[in-house]
């Protein structure tokens, strides 16, 4: 049966306003932690914004925000905000210079916990990992959602690196001292105590071998160093430094949505010495090591009916043009 060039139109219309919700990303941000977080995302260089740069997450809550395919960028958590009287907002972690909830293109001032993400990248994957190579401020996983997180967790035979990431461990308390920074009076009681985020060695001492930079600028001269392993022993899934990609970069087929979860674990957002995730680690030669382990899950849900619905429907809608 012949089809007319208007309905032929209105099919290719349809498949084309399909085609970005199958393929694009959703990622669900919620907040475990004791107090309100103020996410921060920051798209890469050619990369259009986000439909929010920055908003309020209160105690408990979620929300969603979507990406398009190809999409490129960065999130954090900052805490600690307030607006002063003359209507500028900051933060004392991960603030991003913009003076407002919006990030507006800003980055996070470290030291700050990153979960970084590059969508349908390379081969049609989906490259993450969470990184404290700019140091850290909070707890935070990333756990894949949907079908194709579901089937590498099925797998026996290795795969892609499809599976969940991030940085359990309440790391402020037994940070190091020459890296931790702290806050005094009222607004160190937000977080139950004056720790509030642990500086990476580069921040700290700007040394080039801390840094990966000039004559320590490759792999082979850059090696891990105490302070990197400080936080590799405490969350081995995520950067500790610039060149530790083979433990911390993760795979998912394009597609996958993403579930973050700031202070995942039920204990992490006390910030207090008696944390039992770092029961049993004294300092070590001055500095501190953790030896606990991670647990991760991964968890399909909703999410992956919705997306699987939104890809069946994509190619209904292209079988019919065909017709």
């Amino acid at each position: 049966m012949a089809r007319s060039p208007a309905q032929v139109a209105l099919r290719l219309i349809a498949l084309l306003l399909l085609l970005p919700a199958a393929w694009s990303a959703t990622f669900t941000m919620t907040n475990n932690c004791g107090y309100t977080v103020w996410p921060g995302l920051l798209s890469g260089a050619g990369t259009a914004p986000l439909s929010t740069t920055g908003f309020a997450l209160a105690q408990g809550a979620s929300a969603t925000v979507s990406a398009p395919a190809s999409w490129s960028g960065r999130m954090w958590a900052r805490t600690l905000c307030a607006e002063d009287a003359g209507g500028k907002f900051t933060c004392a972690t991960g603030d991003c210079g913009s003076g407002a909830l919006q990030c507006n293109g800003g980055g996070a001032a470290p030291p700050a916990s990153l979960v970084e993400f590059t969508l349908d990248g390379s081969g049609g994957m989906d490259f993450f990992d969470v990184s404290l190579v700019n140091g850290y401020n909070l707890p935070m996983l990333v756990v894949p959602q949907g079908a194709a997180a579901a089937t590498a967790a099925a797998s026996s035979t290795g795969g892609p690196k499809c599976m969940a990431t991030g940085c359990l461990v309440d790391l402020n308390a037994a940070c190091p001292a020459a890296l931790k920074v702290t806050s005094a009076g009222a607004a160190s009681s937000a977080v139950g105590g004056s720790a509030m985020a642990c500086r990476s060695a580069c921040e700290a001492f700007g040394s080039p071998e801390y840094c990966c930079s000039g004559a320590y600028g490759s792999p082979s001269t850059c090696r891990p160093s105490a302070y990197s392993q400080f936080f590799k022993s405490a969350c081995p899934r995520a950067y500790s430094y610039a060149y530790d990609d083979s433990t911390s970069t993760f795979t998912c087929a394009a597609g996958t949505n993403y579930a973050i979860t700031f202070c995942p674990s039920t204990t992490s957002g006390k910030y207090t010495d008696e944390n039992p995730q770092a029961a049993g680690v004294p300092p070590a030669n001055g500095t501190m090591v953790y030896r606990g382990g991670e647990q991760f899950s991964t968890s399909g849900g909703a999410s992956t009916a919705a997306h699987a619905s939104q890809l069946l429907l994509a190619a209904a809608v292209a079988v019919a043009l065909l017709l």
